[in-house]
């Protein structure tokens, strides 16, 4: 019986579901609605690879995180007023408003602990503590005017990482993937290492979905064993039992993705499929004993042996297979004393390979479609802390520098005043630093969006200008 005449009739097809309704009654829409809403169930693999809104210059991002905040006035800042005026008190307009972590703001001036001498064509100042990164210094868009909104290391990062100081919002990472997927099938499209003394005061939400489906978060990776744990089988599961158990668990799942939508349905199958698939793919991507001796001595990597170094040779290892953002947190940098011998150990344990990594992506010709990121939540005081040898948090001013993905290399943007207290030129705000990173991977930060409880929110929230002097 037609359609019309059981409405008419006030009668209901018995077993008639809404695919029938719809497919019959709608004069042909009801079908086409009813194919894409089938074709949007089927679809199993949110990490299929998508188009941005205009060609990007980065595919890939690689953000090397010293997360406790280094001291640009030690590493990057030169400022021989700075060293004049070492024990006396700072000028008190300076600090009006000022608001220090722990210090009382009225301390006394510290100086430079370190020599800084002029690097490269480009003439950019260094440290005496970055010899590697002195020899890529052309390579490199050093920013000494970066400023943010906090001045403790948890809601920092956090800023740093998703734009906001609280909790629950999507990383940068998750806004990536999101936005772009992944070129890799067999590996997380987001993957996070973590060295140092410490993981980053921020947890697990620097590198969190938020309220994006949860398949967009950071994975974990371990420097040593199974690079995620479980990843082995346990004893008596061999590869043909396991893949009839994941090909029956997917069909449940994939029934319930077709009723119900839920994105979650998504993620678990893409989970599922993924950690099978990286049974192979991780523990190859691990053995860093195939690569060559002399890649090896540039990064100062030791194979089975966990480190920043090995982390970054990962690193290059994990864009050569696709995967779209990878961080690598190293948590040493809060020093509130013992700022000499502190800052000389973690530039050794970073220096060279951060140096590396610029070199490998560039002479395999990668550097040019992945963005090197290092830095840190905010900077340091040019007030002491600790007696003579330690400094406190601040938000005021601090350096990053960047490679690579579209950046302008060769080039020292923005300065602050003589103390390197303000940031006097070319102020660049955390926001305005994602705005300008999702400009390189081709998107329009405004319009990268996720509607959640009845908002359009975005990476870059309110505010954020894309800064085009940076840009090549």
């Amino acid at each position: 019986m037609p359609c019309h005449d059981y409405l008419y009739r006030g009668l209901t097809p018995q077993g008639v579901a809404r695919r029938w309704f719809l497919e019959k009654c709608g004069i042909g829409l009801g079908a086409i609605a009813l194919q894409s809403l089938t074709a949007s169930a089927a679809s199993t693999d949110p990490l299929a690879p998508k188009a941005p809104h205009y060609t990007p210059k980065a595919k890939h991002v690689i953000f090397l995180f010293m997360a406790g905040a280094p001291s640009h006035l030690e590493l990057f800042d030169n400022k021989p007023k700075l060293a004049e005026y070492d024990g006396t008190l700072p000028p008190p307009d300076l600090l009006k408003g000022y608001r220090a972590a722990f210090i009382n703001p009225n301390s006394k001036l510290l100086g430079p602990k370190f020599k800084f001498a002029r690097y490269g064509q480009s003439g950019a100042e260094l440290s005496e503590l970055l010899p590697y990164t002195a020899k890529v210094v052309d390579d490199l868009t050093i920013v000494k005017s970066m400023v943010t909104d906090a001045f403790n290391h948890a809601p920092g990062q956090l800023l740093m990482n998703t734009g906001s100081q609280q909790f629950g919002r999507p990383s940068m990472g998750a806004w990536v993937t999101y936005g772009l997927g992944s070129e890799s099938k067999d590996l997380p499209a987001f993957v996070v290492f973590s060295s140092g003394k410490k993981g980053p005061s921020g947890g697990n939400s620097c590198w969190g979905s938020g309220f994006l489906p949860t398949v967009y978060q950071g994975v974990q990776f371990r420097g040593s064993g199974d690079p995620v744990l479980y990843l082995s089988n346990p004893p008596g599961v061999d590869e043909e039992l396991q893949r009839d158990s994941l090909n029956s668990i997917r069909k449940l799942n994939e029934l319930r993705l077709a009723q119900t939508g839920d994105p979650e349905i998504s993620t678990r199958i893409n989970s599922f499929e993924m950690a099978f698939r990286m049974q192979t793919s991780a523990p190859e991507l691990m053995d860093l004993s195939k690569e060559p001796e002399h890649i090896l001595k540039m990064y100062g990597a030791e194979p089975g042996k966990p480190s920043f170094a090995n982390n970054c040779l990962l690193a290059r290892r994990l864009v050569e297979r696709g995967v779209r953002f990878v961080q690598l947190y190293h948590e040493a940098w809060d020093q509130h004393g013992n700022l000499v011998k502190d800052l000389k150990q973690n530039c050794k344990d970073t220096d060279q390979a951060c140096a590396a990594l610029v070199q490998d992506l560039k002479q395999r010709g990668l550097l040019k479609e992945t963005l090197v990121i290092w830095g840190g939540e905010f900077g340091r005081t040019p007030m002491v802390q600790g007696g003579s040898d330690g400094r406190d948090h601040h938000p005021n001013a601090f350096t990053m520098w960047f490679a690579g993905g579209g950046m302008k290399p060769g080039i020292t943007l923005g300065e602050t005043d003589e103390l390197g207290f303000n940031v006097v030129s070319n102020k660049v705000h955390v926001h305005d630093l994602h705005a300008t990173i999702l400009h390189l991977l081709g998107f329009d930060h405004k319009k990268l969006t996720y509607r959640f409880q009845g908002r359009d929110f975005r990476l870059t929230d309110v505010a954020g200008n894309v800064i085009q002097e940076m840009l090549a």
